[in-house]
């Protein structure tokens, strides 16, 4: 029997923690769908890059990392819906079936497991420093976020001028600026 399983984050941006669940759902299923929630998302503070780019990120770091099976793994956008109760409903329609979920946010994991789902928290990696938030935060302030995420996404950020982007999205929304 194969076992299927979705790995549902935002990816704002990949970093190493993420490569981390892939790697470990991977050893847990045979099949690993990598879901790129708030896919209609782009330019917010929270969501600085567009699925397209976040789809690449996740692509060229598996492609480079050699230990990941990019055979076994497919990336999916999905956007965001406003009624939460439904929002997994929309994920059944745009996947294929799955058996597994695995996710950080716990929010995440509870929805699918009111739907009957296995909802897998994942070990996190170094948590303290491996979130997009932190990685985001040293972009916009010009510190050292490039040691926290897989070489292929530093180079696609550069690329976009996607730090940039992130510090010109953080200088909009602080208190005082006019548009």
């Amino acid at each position: 029997m194969t076992t299927n399983g979705l790995f549902i984050g935002r990816f704002q941006p990949f970093h190493k923690g993420h490569l981390a669940t892939v790697k470990f759902a991977l050893d847990r299923v045979d099949q690993l769908v990598i879901v790129v929630g708030s896919a209609q998302k782009s330019h917010e503070p929270r969501n600085p890059f567009t699925a397209g780019e976040r789809i690449r990120m996740i692509k060229e770091s598996l492609d480079a990392d050699g230990q990941a099976d990019v055979r076994r793994i497919l990336i999916i956008p999905v956007p965001d819906i406003d009624v939460h109760s439904l929002w997994t409903h929309q994920v059944d329609m745009l996947v294929p079936k799955y058996d597994v979920v695995f996710a950080n946010d716990l929010f995440t994991l509870m929805l699918f497991h009111e739907q009957g789902i296995k909802a897998i928290e994942a070990p996190l990696y170094r948590r303290e420093e491996m979130r997009a938030t932190e990685i985001r935060k040293r972009m916009a302030a010009e510190e050292n976020w490039e040691d926290l995420v897989p070489k292929p996404v530093s180079k696609v950020i550069k690329e976009i001028n996607g730090v940039e982007r992130v510090k010109t999205i953080s200088r909009r929304d602080m208190p005082g600026h006019i548009i």
